[in-house]
């Protein structure tokens, strides 16, 4: 009590936003993949409960707190009503956290070699009152938020101190638009929260709530990250370029061309995505982890990696028009790692999918593993694929031209629940030409008629239109993998349906209806047992998987 008092009291708004976050952090219940933990902590319903009981003006002070963060409506409605009855005086900054706004200007702090970019962010509480948020994203491991913190203060100060700080050439520090930061720090916090082991800082995770809170101001409809496509011919011309160059002199081999090929494939698919940015950080994920535990090979083989990326970073950062000094740091941690490299890959160790296995605890990390041909011999991906479209006949004859532009099946639809149906249809119709796309607006509306007609008990429920409108979307978007794939986020799909909480919980009903078991559907690969709700590039992917694992 006695800290909340004295937060109460300072004449800054963080400390006392800092505890109720801190507290809100420790009670998250979303989903991990990780193995279950032991409860540290009771309820957070019961937690909050016991401030209820105690009417202190601490207790209070830190429900609004809470209540302000929390995104729950029916807490803040209830918080709302008890500080009343209590009569104590609070601030209005806090009593009105629902006023807030977001600051002017929105900054992105990059360097030139990509390894993250620090996102930042102001509130102006009600009253004037101003802080800061500062979000790190970490394209090396995945494009998730590595750390944040919040400070006091307008943004001016926040940028003045991250100039000073930084004090790098190679760092720029430049305007961005809000709506694209809400979207790209909403889509790094959904995959740090399924990261696992978690991360955590001095700062991180919390800081969450409150950073989670904050963003939510910024307004919606933005861009998120876009990864940089890189197609067979494109990484076929860089392959040339580089063997053609100075650099690439002398390597042109069978060998080494494999090796680059491992290389681009890195460079495209992990980090920032540009196979001609090297970082000291990528050449050590590479040579400490990815290619002994990736590449399935023989030592000789392997052994020529290191000097094969020497020319390739050089190649690289001349071509990007890198400064020499980071060419040089980036060939050093070359150096660096190298020994560590050849050591490993002469060393018995998990490969491959045993290697993923390993990381699963399916196989025992310290050995012994079956050869990685034995361990791809007890996999095979068309048993995947034919369970997502129906069955290896309906595999076979998969194709991937795209789905038509489709009108409604009112057929299917009994007499007695079109008018709701009717309702559900406009808002898909809407969300797919405004955020999806025509084929995606046939799967949906294919997916609407399929649940009407087997379930139409469904649509005389009790329901919001928005909500059943927004779980067809995701179910659909969830089988396309789009957010697997990071071209869609869930939180922009549900706020274009202006709902709270995942389209997953009102989609299980949906799933039931057409046959799918919807335990485990939203961490899964989305298998609807049938092509027809999956676009043409989809299913040309899928029929790419399916002829290269049968040749």
């Amino acid at each position: 009590m006695g800290t909340i008092a004295a937060a109460l009291a300072a004449d800054d708004p963080l400390p006392l936003l800092g505890m109720g976050s801190a507290l809100l952090a420790g009670f998250d219940d979303r989903p991990s993949l990780g193995p279950p933990s032991e409860p540290t902590l009771p309820p957070r319903n019961e937690v909050v409960q016991t401030f209820f009981d105690v009417p202190l003006v601490e207790t209070s002070a830190l429900l609004a707190a809470i209540a302000g963060l929390a995104g729950d409506d029916m807490l803040r409605h209830r918080v709302r009503r008890e500080i009343g009855s209590r009569g104590h005086a609070l601030p209005r900054w806090l009593l009105a956290l629902d006023e807030a706004e977001p600051a002017d200007g929105v900054f992105e702090m990059r360097h030139v070699l990509g390894d993250g970019d620090t996102i930042a962010i102001g509130v102006r509480l009600p009253g004037g009152r101003e802080f800061c948020a500062a979000v790190y994203i970490d394209h090396n491991l995945g494009t998730l938020v590595k750390d944040a913190y919040v400070v006091p203060g307008g943004l001016p100060e926040l940028l003045d101190l991250m100039r000073t700080t930084a004090d790098d050439p190679d760092t720029t520090l430049t305007d961005l638009d809000p709506a694209d930061a809400r979207a790209r720090i909403t889509e790094a916090l959904e995959l740090t929260a399924i990261t696992f082991p978690p991360i955590e800082t001095d700062t991180w995770p919390a800081c969450r709530p409150l950073v989670e809170w904050a963003v939510g101001l910024l307004p919606a409809g933005g861009t998120g990250y876009v990864r940089p496509e890189w197609t067979d011919d494109d990484k076929q011309a860089l392959t040339e370029r580089f063997f053609a160059s100075p650099f690439g002199a002398g390597l042109d081999d069978a060998d080494r061309r494999g090796l680059l090929e491992s290389l681009l494939w890195f460079g495209t698919d992990y980090g920032p995505g540009d196979p001609l940015r090297w970082s000291p950080v990528a050449v050590e994920i590479l040579l400490a982890d990815w290619i002994p535990r990736k590449i399935v090979a023989d030592v000789p083989y392997l052994a020529q990696a290191p000097d094969l990326l020497r020319a390739f970073i050089g190649f690289s950062h001349a071509e990007r028009g890198i400064r020499g000094e980071l060419t040089d740091e980036t060939l050093a941690a070359v150096d660096e790692y190298e020994p560590e490299y050849q050591a490993t890959i002469r060393t018995p160790r998990p490969q491959g999918p045993a290697a993923l296995l390993a990381a699963m605890g399916a196989l025992d990390p310290e050995g012994p593993w079956p050869p990685a041909d034995d361990v791809l011999g007890t996999y095979d991906p068309r048993v995947d694929l034919a369970e997502a479209v129906g069955g290896h006949r309906s595999l076979e004859d998969l194709d991937g031209d795209p789905l038509p532009d489709e009108p409604f099946n009112w057929d299917l639809v009994p007499e007695d629940i079109r008018h709701r149906v009717g309702k559900v249809l406009d808002l898909v119709d809407r969300c797919c030409t405004e955020v999806l796309d025509v084929e995606l607006r046939t799967a949906s509306r294919r997916l609407l008629a399929r649940v009407a007609a087997t379930d139409p008990e469904l649509f005389l429920r009790r329901s919001r239109a928005e909500g059943t409108a927004a779980a067809v979307c995701w179910i659909v978007a969830t089988a396309n993998h789009l957010f697997r794939d990071r071209r869609l986020a869930v939180k922009q799909l549900t706020a274009w349906f202006g709902i709270a909480g995942s389209p997953s919980a009102p989609a299980k009903a949906l799933l039931q209806a057409i046959g799918v078991d919807p335990d485990g559907y939203a961490y899964g690969d989305g298998h609807l047992g049938s092509p027809d709700y999956l676009t043409g590039d989809h299913r040309a992917r899928m029929v790419a998987v399916r002829d290269r694992y049968q040749r």
